[in-house]
């Protein structure tokens, strides 16, 4: 049998190979796997992914959580008929329940325990039904929040500042966004009519990969689209870098605020109307 019927080694095969001179640094194995890539060694999933796994061990709390402006909070004396809607609406799985503020975080609201109050509302005692909060540092790295996450079979942390402050929230799905990108669920689908969801005010979530020119339909804004086509790149293009969670910048009357990015694109974005208060905004 000559060698031409021999099966080929496998990708991983071949990537060991490439691999086998010990990289010196990050750097040099970084461009190795790049390497592996344009040798077809890898696809850009998995390049993407590998390079998310190396970027978490560099990460802190700090640079996925959710400002603490952000929050969505639920207060210790609200009642189950007000706690509904807005659990519906903001369409998350677990809250922190606070007191007098957002520092006094009391414990963990998940969703799903409200269901047995449907049938039974005046039976409802939300003290009864907290789970305990979870505190961890802003400086904690995220490859030991996501073991720590593991270990403890918790998906929520309240993050808190070197003054015991509260300064935002983390959950499990942040950290996994920073290795296989954006997480997609049932209030993340592609159908341009909920590019554009009013939250409450002057204030809307606004899909990154929304197209400028119905931006501009919705808001009656006049942003141009010789450079980019979508929001999310004339946010980009606003700040001048890639931002962060958290991070805002200013256009004519408007606020935009990173909500959600896998560290790689934008995904959500939060604006807001800083004139003309008194008056909705309708599409």
């Amino acid at each position: 049998m000559d060698d031409s019927s021999k099966s080929r080694p496998g990708w991983l095969e071949r990537l060991s190979t490439l691999l086998l001179r010990e990289p010196e640094d990050r750097k040099e194995l970084v461009d190795l796997l790049h390497s592996a890539f344009e040798r077809n060694l890898l696809d850009a999933e998995a390049l993407g992914m590998i390079e998310g796994v190396l970027s978490v061990s560099e990460l802190t709390v700090r640079d996925v959580m959710v400002s603490r402006s952000l929050m969505d909070v639920v207060r210790h004396d609200e009642t189950v008929e007000k706690l509904l809607p807005f659990v519906i609406e903001t369409g998350h799985s677990r809250f922190p329940v606070i007191g007098d503020d957002k520092d006094d975080v009391q414990g963990i609201l998940l969703a799903k325990d409200l269901l047995r109050y449907f049938h039974q509302p005046a039976t409802f005692k939300l003290a009864d039904i907290l789970r305990q909060a979870v505190f961890v540092p802003e400086s904690k790295p995220l490859n030991l929040l996501l073991r720590d996450f593991r270990t403890m079979r918790n998906h929520m942390a309240i993050v808190v500042d070197e003054y015991g402050g509260v300064a935002g929230l983390v959950t499990i799905e942040d950290v996994i966004e920073q290795i296989v990108g954006d997480i997609e669920d049932e209030y993340d689908n592609d159908d341009s009519a909920d590019n554009i969801i009013p939250v409450r005010g002057q204030r809307y979530r606004v899909k990154a990969l929304t197209e400028i020119a119905d931006f501009n339909h919705y808001f009656d804004t006049g942003f141009a689209d010789n450079d980019v086509d979508t929001i999310g790149g004339l946010v980009i293009s606003l700040f001048g870098h890639l931002p962060k969670r958290g991070e805002t910048v200013q256009s004519d009357d408007l606020r935009f605020t990173v909500i959600r990015t896998d560290g790689r694109r934008l995904h959500t974005l939060l604006v807001e109307r800083l004139q003309s208060q008194d008056q909705p905004l309708t599409p």
